[in-house]
């Protein structure tokens, strides 16, 4: 994909990126994440993230950098101490608490992507698809499934729909895609839907 094919909604000016600490160990993982930071330099959005300069954070945020771009790094003044900060981004906001620099992430974005990364990607991903479901914000919430990455994952979710933890309904909540303009394209025409919080199913489930 090339930049210059999609145009994104004026009111995408600012989205958070979810990723590894880590690359991995699939190369296209990288790739992508640098196609991604060049995508957001070429179409002027900003990069929110968590403000580190390994793995596939520190790829995306060198490549967006790199085109002339703008990153917001967010990090826990914890994690700064350890050396894992990096130096060269537009914007840094330190915090005391892991918990606030997901709030304050998600305060500075408009929309939210996850790549390939692991516990700290989970949690950051669910805890903002946890506060849509609640409609503490109604910003789109993206998946790229990179080489099947999050095949696995999105069969669990499914199973937790099927086992009644989680309703159907639920999937509007995020979108889906291995293609990074398909992605973008479905984030842009996704809309906020009040679908059913969590207290209103154990509601239903009293009567």
């Amino acid at each position: 994909m090339t930049a210059k094919r999609l145009t994104l909604n004026k009111n995408m000016k600012a989205i958070a990126v979810f990723c590894g600490s880590s690359k991995g160990y699939n190369s296209l993982y990288t790739t992508c994440a640098k196609e991604l930071g060049k995508v957001f330099a070429n179409q002027n959005i900003k990069l929110v993230y968590g403000a580190g300069n390994v793995g596939l954070m520190g790829e995306i945020a060198d490549a967006t950098l790199a085109s002339d771009g703008k990153v917001l790094g967010v990090i826990p003044d914890f994690l700064r101490a350890k050396e894992v900060c990096h130096t060269k981004l537009t914007e840094l906001k330190v915090t005391e608490t892991m918990h606030e620099r997901k709030a304050y992430m998600d305060d500075n974005c408009d929309g939210v992507i996850m790549l390939p990364g692991g516990f700290g990607t989970l949690d950051e991903f669910f805890e903002m698809l946890t506060w849509k479901q609640l409609h503490l914000h109604q910003k789109p919430i993206g998946i790229w499934n990179i080489d099947g990455y999050y095949d696995h994952l999105l069969k669990h979710i499914e199973h937790m729909i099927k086992e009644g933890f989680v309703k159907e309904v639920n999937l509007k909540l995020f979108v889906v895609s291995s293609d990074l303009e398909k992605l973008l394209e479905k984030m842009q025409e996704s809309s906020f839907e009040v679908v059913g919080k969590w207290v209103d199913m154990n509601l239903e489930n009293k009567r």
